[in-house]
């Protein structure tokens, strides 16, 4: 019987683990996560050992430690996990919420994992994306001030967030189809003008929510290795020269 554990390369962990590559081989630049092996072209192996490392990374990260403090905790037996998780329990309480949706999660998982009912696999890989989820959202969180995120909240109702996200979609598809017009023409003019009012939508007319908005998308190489921005550079560059013809 052959007890050779299944390996995985990079791009099928990842969609596996519900992360994504740039991530894997960012935590293997800074050697917080290493793959199990290397075939002999050079690409990186995964198995279920990496897997329940990632999951303890993302559960760390998700409690608000820097990634340099979670290698530390996992490579080093020595360090005090209880006094490093107690420092936490300021920010554990401001996501308390968040932590009780984690928490029904893994007894989901344990009980479903348990029964037969669902793969190792795929119960981490729900418990791995919930907790990115949140941890994307607090990342973003910290450009904007307690009073903004209150006001935020209050607007941002299930039924306007999801008009909103449609909206921008297709904004988004309308712009990437048009690159190739003239940024004066009376089409792009109409696409810029959507984009400041979604803009507009967003911030409610809040000049600190809109300058902290701008400080977020230039801000860019401190964010996270796995965020993706939701619009590609060739359309920002466009709408940049549609508002500059405007004027």
């Amino acid at each position: 019987m052959d007890t050779t554990p299944q390996l995985y390369r990079a791009r099928e962990f990842a969609e596996k683990a519900g992360v994504t590559v740039r991530t894997l081989h960012h935590y293997d630049r800074i050697g917080l996560l290493k793959p199990a092996a290397m075939t002999n072209s050079g690409h990186r192996l995964y198995g279920k050992n990496e897997l329940l490392r990632l999951e303890r990374i993302v559960a760390l990260k998700f409690i608000g430690l820097p990634l340099r403090s979670i290698q530390q905790l996992l490579d080093d037996s020595a360090m005090d996990l209880v006094t490093v998780l107690r420092d936490q329990h300021r920010v554990i309480s401001k996501m308390r919420q968040h932590l009780d949706e984690v928490l029904r999660a893994l007894a989901e998982a344990a009980s479903t994992v348990v029964s037969g009912q669902r793969r190792e696999w795929e119960a981490l890989k729900n418990i791995i994306a919930l907790m990115e989820m949140n941890q994307k959202m607090d990342w973003v969180k910290s450009y904007y001030t307690p009073e903004q995120l209150a006001d935020l909240q209050s607007r941002g109702t299930p039924e306007v967030l999801a008009k909103g996200e449609a909206d921008w979609k297709a904004l988004l598809a309308e712009i990437e189809a048009s690159l190739h017009e003239d940024p004066a023409s009376e089409h792009a003019q109409s696409l810029a003008a959507r984009w400041a009012a979604l803009i507009e939508q967003f911030t409610g007319g809040d000049e600190g929510i809109r300058q902290n908005l701008q400080r977020l998308y230039a801000d860019r190489a401190n964010w996270p290795a796995d965020f993706k921005q939701p619009y590609s550079d060739e359309a920002a560059a466009f709408i940049a020269k549609a508002r500059a013809a405007r004027r």
